[in-house]
């Protein structure tokens, strides 16, 4: 079986897609992307198409040598509801990085752990982004802050960032 270049079906401003975007880019896969719009026409990943590659009808979906992967954790937010995303979100990720701050004061090199980018930065900046978009303090997270601020001037992190994706609008393009 000859080896193509893997696909991935992405939507923009998910957490999970970029997390897998920075992964690849930091392993230096090329891959195509096939945007999935979630809020266009009813969110594209219901879509019959979408729905016979990844039945879980979520993004990310990675496809290499024919294996569909699939992850997303949207469908939580939407279980929560509109009214209660913002104060849920506060929640959530204030409790985690409450959490991870005080585990970063003993792992934390450069990076989560160590001086080497591991797993645990490529799950990092997502989750700081969401925490922005949310509008957790992040003052209280000088550490979480400092090692954020350090991926993000990292190739891997600069490609893959929400703002720099096909499917990202001009208005929030940079």
């Amino acid at each position: 079986m000859q080896a193509g270049k893997p696909v991935l079906y992405s939507y923009f401003r998910s957490s999970c897609s970029w997390r897998v975007r920075i992964a690849l880019a930091l392993k230096g896969i090329e891959y195509k992307t096939v945007p999935i719009n979630l809020i266009k026409d009813g969110g594209q990943q219901f879509s019959e198409e979408f729905q016979t590659l990844n039945p879980m009808k979520q993004v990310p979906a990675l496809k290499i040598d024919g294996i569909t992967i699939g992850q997303s954790n949207l469908s939580v937010l939407k279980q929560v509801g509109q009214e209660n995303q913002m104060p849920w979100a506060q929640k959530v990720i204030t409790s985690g990085f409450n959490a991870l701050e005080q585990i970063l004061q003993s792992t934390s090199g450069k990076y989560c752990v160590g001086d080497e980018v591991s797993m645990a930065d490529v799950c990092l900046v997502p989750q700081v982004a969401n925490a922005e978009r949310f509008k957790v303090d992040l003052s209280h997270y000088p550490t979480i802050s400092h090692i954020n601020k350090a991926l993000l001037a990292l190739e891997a992190f600069q490609v893959s960032h929400p703002c720099r994706q096909p499917d990202t609008p001009a208005e929030l393009r940079t």
